[in-house]
């Protein structure tokens, strides 16, 4: 199972040099864990900087994979993971749902790139 956190499907979307990283996991929608938290991000991203229906279409092609909502168990375990790794919410919301699904990351986000079973592609 593969989670690709939101800075991975920013570059994918916006087709950017880090773009070929996330095609693989991307492109096998039967192995795509999606947190709901991802969406948020990319939506609020993709709104801010293109249009509601750019942001829209973005959502579309992140619910070919299998979109989980936070729920108690994830949340409880992301608060225990973010004192662990000092991580933002929605990076530790990322991390307990990878966890939950035995998932790897794929990600640019430097804060994930010390954890096990995360694969970091530095931003260039």
């Amino acid at each position: 199972m593969n989670i690709v956190d939101s800075s991975g499907w920013l570059a994918y979307f916006a087709d950017d040099v880090n773009a070929k990283h996330f095609v693989t996991p991307l492109n096998n929608p039967t192995t795509l864990i999606v947190p709901a938290i991802t969406i948020y991000e990319v939506f609020k991203v993709v709104l801010r900087e293109s249009s509601e229906n750019e942001a829209l279409q973005a959502v579309v092609a992140m619910q070919k994979g299998k979109v989980i909502d936070l729920n108690t168990s994830l949340a409880l375990a992301a608060a225990r993971l973010s004192l662990e790794h000092q991580l933002p919410m929605a990076d530790s919301i990322i991390l307990a749902t990878a966890q939950a699904f035995k998932a790897i990351i794929w990600t640019q986000d430097i804060d994930f790139k010390d954890i096990s079973k995360v694969k970091y592609f530095p931003r260039k």
